[in-house]
Formats: structure tokens, sequence, C-alpha cells
């Protein structure tokens, strides 16, 4: 039977004796609706706030439970994914911090330092960071608070929130949150009037718009909750401002923060998880494997940040053009922004050269196929990181070697001049590395294609290729990220002038010159940036047409993809052993849900499924065609 302390100064004896948890753990007593001394800001103030009550009360009415109990679970999840800033504790997980990034020198945008000092006076800052690594979450808090700016409350998985690391780290602004809250609405619910809280009380934010580390090198998919809840605290704060906005509350402004290294030691894992390989949990015997690893060096990692913008004007602005999914749209303008802020690595450059062609390259080759590229950057303006000169000869030397010593490359020195290429079993590592890159050729890849389609139809260039282009914006939409219908046609139009600077931005040209201006063009990237992803929705479409059974299994039917991936691979139906990975499997199921084409009541299905193989195997075959003309080009 729970007994329930008859008092707050009883709650508050147990809990400074640290008998309080022991206690409820043994269920002999009940969670603390009132705050304690043990309890941070948010925690207290939220305890005692009559609005917080009125929406505990709701729920639990709405979920048709005791108000008591839903207060009591609702506090309880409060204080665990809770969090504060000890400048002992803090102090402590920088100098962790710091000893577990030893295997890179971190390089900052300093430039934009100052700014954010200036805007951390006035608002609310939320870094919104892409993550690659575990390291990320330790980086951030590191770079800010060197540099002068308020400390942030930083969220990651409930999955890190072990001994001892967790009280550490939950004491240096961490806040864990759990994955997978689908059923735990009271957990929702206390998350939200958390965030809630920090918003009020105008404190920095910092978390991945992924949600968790990419597998592929390339962002992910953001996803919305955080943000969701910080954009209806926004809101909320307006309405009690009564229409004075920021000058009253300030404003949250979001940061995008761009991290990307050379090459990282956990890259390994990650694609052996990508080929059906088992996720080790996280536990004190990872994170002792995960600080041994960091003793050999890897070169560097550079954090650069964004532009920043404002949320509540931006949330202005998409509710007066009446557009519909606010937050998604704020998620994805984040991640644009994220992507034009991060550099292309020497590393990138490297592993793009070497993916393209896939044998053993001399020094000079590898310099003559990146040569295009590195033009290419220049005429986009597009930053490298570290400043390094991507046409050095030593540049290039290094970043080879540096990919030989993690045993991405293999080097043979036997003969008349030193060679390279990638590794057995390495394809997926090097294109994670190439795919740090890759948002900054996409368009330029698209255009390709969208070129070869007008050409081989020989109908008017110009709609042709726009419509091209448009329906390819539409198949690749889960891989990467656009901009609008309309920024993207500008884009395009853009990009098609970097064919040939004398061409009309429109393609008003005969459709018999069109596979002459792609062929005579530099550089090639359809067949490196677009193919394997192309090849992997193509290996899931063939299966889709194939697949017989009434309901979809989606855990058997990726063990399919898989096994027949890896026998295309064999027989070179796929161009590279990267395109068999889970990670891009799930995201051509992605696409063939939103197509509804795994489950269906439709008669049409099979039809639409075939529609859908030819749909993919076109395009895979038109970025083969420009990968000869690369070829026949050099």
């Amino acid at each position: 039977m729970r007994v329930v302390p008859e008092s707050a100064a009883i709650t508050g004896a147990l809990d400074r004796v640290h008998a309080r948890g022991v206690l409820q753990h043994a269920g002999l007593i009940g969670e603390s609706l009132t705050p304690l001394a043990s309890d941070s800001r948010e925690v207290a103030e939220l305890l005692v706030d009559p609005a917080y009550d009125d929406t505990m009360s709701a729920l639990a009415a709405k979920l048709g439970q005791d108000e008591t109990r839903v207060r009591e679970e609702a506090a309880q999840y409060l204080r665990e994914m809770s969090a504060t800033h000890s400048d002992r504790a803090s102090e402590s997980f920088r100098k962790f911090g710091q000893w577990m990034m030893r295997a890179h020198d971190v390089f900052v945008d300093d430039d934009s330092i100052s700014r954010l000092r200036s805007l951390d006076r006035q608002s609310s800052l939320l870094f919104l960071f892409s993550h690659r690594s575990y390291l990320d979450g330790a980086m951030v808090p590191e770079v800010l608070a060197s540099r002068g700016i308020s400390p942030a409350f930083t969220f990651a998985g409930a999955n890190l929130n072990f001994f001892p690391m967790g009280s550490v780290v939950s004491r240096s602004g961490g806040i864990f949150i759990r994955r997978d809250t689908h059923d735990l609405p009271v957990y929702r619910g206390a998350l939200r009037a958390y965030i809630g809280q920090l918003v009020r009380n105008r404190a920095n934010l910092a978390w991945s718009i992924e949600g968790g580390r990419t597998r592929t090198g390339k962002l992910r998919p953001p996803v919305f909750g955080i943000m969701r809840y910080v954009v209806d605290a926004v809101d909320a704060l307006d309405q009690a401002s009564d229409g004075t906005g920021a000058e009253a509350h300030g404003d949250a402004l979001v940061v995008p923060v761009s991290i990307v290294y050379d090459q990282l030691h956990e890259v390994a894992r990650m694609t052996t998880e990508a080929r059906g390989g088992n996720k080790r949990p996280e536990d004190l015997r990872w994170l002792v494997q995960f600080a041994r690893d960091q003793r050999q060096r890897l070169g560097r990692a550079y954090l650069d940040f964004g532009e920043p913008f404002s949320l509540r004007d931006r949330l202005g602005e998409l509710s007066a053009g009446e557009a519909p999914h606010l937050v998604e749209r704020i998620a994805l303008d984040t991640c644009h922004r994220i992507n034009r802020a991060t550099p292309v690595t020497a590393t990138a450059i490297v592993s793009l050269a070497m993916l393209g062609v896939d044998r053993a390259l001399s020094l000079g080759e590898v310099m003559e196929t990146i040569e295009p590229l590195v033009g290419y950057l220049d005429s986009r303006e597009w930053p490298v990181a570290g400043a390094a000169n991507l046409t050095d000869r030593s540049t290039v030397r290094r970043a080879l070697q540096e990919l030989v010593a993690s045993d991405v490359l293999t080097c043979y020195e036997g003969g008349t001049e030193t060679v390279w290429r990638i590794g057995r079993d390495t394809h997926l590592i090097a294109a994670f590395y190439r795919n740090t890159a890759i948002h900054v050729l996409v368009e330029r890849a698209i255009g390709e294609l969208a070129l070869l389609a007008a050409a081989e139809k020989g109908t008017d260039p110009g709609p042709t290729v726009r419509e091209e282009a448009l329906r390819l914006r539409e198949l690749l939409k889960f891989d990467f990220f656009f901009s609008s219908r309309g920024e993207f046609g500008d884009e395009l139009e853009a990009e098609l002038r970097r064919f040939d600077s004398h061409a009309d931005a429109k393609v008003e040209v005969d459709p018999g010159d069109l596979r002459q201006l792609l062929q005579r063009s530099s550089p090639h990237v359809a067949h490196l940036v677009l193919r394997p992803f192309l090849d992997a929705y193509h290996v899931v479409a063939d299966r889709l047409v194939t697949w017989e059974d009434q309901g979809f299994d989606e855990k058997r039917f990726l063990d399919e993809c898989l096994r027949v991936g890896r026998q295309w691979a064999l027989q070179r139906r796929v161009a590279s052993d990267e395109s068999i990975s889970l990670e891009l499997f799930r995201t051509a199921l992605r696409l063939a849900a939103h197509r509804d084409l795994l489950e269906s009541d439709s008669p049409h299905l099979t039809k639409r499924r075939e529609d859908f193989l030819v749909e993919i195997r076109e395009a895979a075959r038109r970025a083969g065609v420009v990968a000869e003309m690369a070829r026949t080009h050099r």
C-alpha cells in the first residue's frame, strides 16, 4: 500500500537524505506535486503555475484518468528530463568533451561568434545542428561556452542517459528525452510544458534537427517534435503579450549549425548497421570503447553557423501567406541553411573522385578528376573547409594518405607510380564522406538528367527540361532538400547557364544540340550524386513488383532487398556496393508509401508498381549514360 507524505516538509526531508527516490521506487510514496529543493528552476516554476495545473487537468479529463495520478506521472517525467547548469559539473563535462575530441582539431566559424554574442543578449537562441557523430553533442556546448555565449540546454536521446555520464550531463544542461513516446501522452504533455517554460525563461536551446545521427553522411529528414513545441511556446508568448510580441518577451532565433569532419571513427560501425548489422547499445562499455577509438588522430572537425532567422517573423510570413504545415516548412528551411553553411572537405572531394571511377588512380589522375569539380565549386563560390586549396597536389595527397591510414583506401607502390583505390567493403564509408558535400551538386545532377531526357525525347527542350527536373525533384524529395517549386525553377535556370555560358538560360536550342551541350559540359555529376540512390530505389521498386503477400512486412521486405541487392552488386546490375544500404532502401520505401504502393485496395496496384519501376529504371539508365559521357570526356 502506497503512503503519501503528509507535507512538503517531509518530502523535502526525504529528498535531502536521498531517500525519496528509493521509497518511490519501492512504491511506498508518490511523486511530490510541490517543488523540491533539488528541482530545477523550470520544474519548480511549472509545479506552481496555474496554467500548467489547468493543462494537466484537461489532459486527465481527455484520457479519462485520475487527475492526481496524471499530475504525479507528469511530475515524475519533468524531474526525469530536467537539467541544470552546475558550474562544477559543466566544467567537468567540458574537460571530458575536450578529451573526447582529441582525434580532431576543431575549426570554428569565429566570424559569426561576435554577432551571436550580440543576439544572445537580446533573444533566446535555438542552435539546430547537423548530426554526424556522438561528438556533436559535446562540441556545440563547448564551443558556445568557450566563446562567451550563454550556456544552452542540449537535447539528447534517453539512450545516452547511463551511469556515470547521465548525472554529469544533466547537470551540464543535457536534457535526456525518450524517442518513442507514441503511447505516453502524459510524457508528451510534460515535455511540451517543460520546453515552453524554457522558452519563457529565454533559455538557449540546442538539438539535432535530424533527431539522430545520419547513417549516409548527408542530412536526414528533419524531426519536428521539439520544433513543434518551441513554435507552440512562441505562439503562447505572443498571445500572452497582447500583441506586443518581441518587445515584451524577446524573440527566439533559429541558428543553423553545420558540423562536418574530415573522418570519423564511428562511420565503419554505422555502415555495418546499414548492411543489416546490429546496433551496439550505448552503455558504459560502449563509452569506454568509443573513448579509446579517439586516440587515433583523424584530422579536423569544422563547425560553422548559418544565417540566423527570427522564428516569430518566419511564422508571421508563413501565416500571412496561408502556407500549410508551418512547423515542417520552418524545419526544412533550417535544413537548407545548414546545407548552405556546410563547407566541402578535401576528404569529400577525394571520395567523390574515387567513387566516380571505382578503380585505382594515380595522384595525377585524381587531380584531373577533381579539377572540374573544384572549378564548379569556385563558380558557386562555395566555401572549402579550412580554406584548403583543392588544386594543390600536397593537399590532395594528404587526404589520400589519411584515407589509407583509416583503411578506407588502399595504396599500391610497387609499380612505376603510386596508385590508390577504394578498399574492399569500404564503399559505404567513402560514400559517407562524399555525401557530406553532395548537397552542392544535386541541382546540377538533376539538370544533367533533365537535359538528357529532352535530348532523347526530341521535343521542345524548354518545357521538357523543366518538366523532367520537377519530376526528378518529386522522385528524390525524401532524400534531398529542395526549395519551393518557384525557387527551384530559378535555381535550375541558373544551373543551366553554367552548362554553357553562351546557351540561353531557358534552353531555347535545338533538341539535337542538347546532347552535345551535355557532352562538352564539365563536370558530369549525375552518376556520382544520384545513381547510388536511384540504384537503391531500383532494387526496392523491382522487389515491390514481385511482392505478392497480402500484408506488407517491412522487415522481411528489407531483408529481401539486401539479399537481391548483394546479388545485383555481384552482377554489376547496380554501379556500386554503396547502393546496398538499409538507409537508402528505407527512404525508397517512404517514397513508395507516399505513392500508396505498399498496401492498397486499388485494383491497379500491380500496374502502378510496374510504372514506378519503369520510372526509376529510366532515371538510373540516364545516370549511366552521363557516366559514359564523363568517361569519354576524360
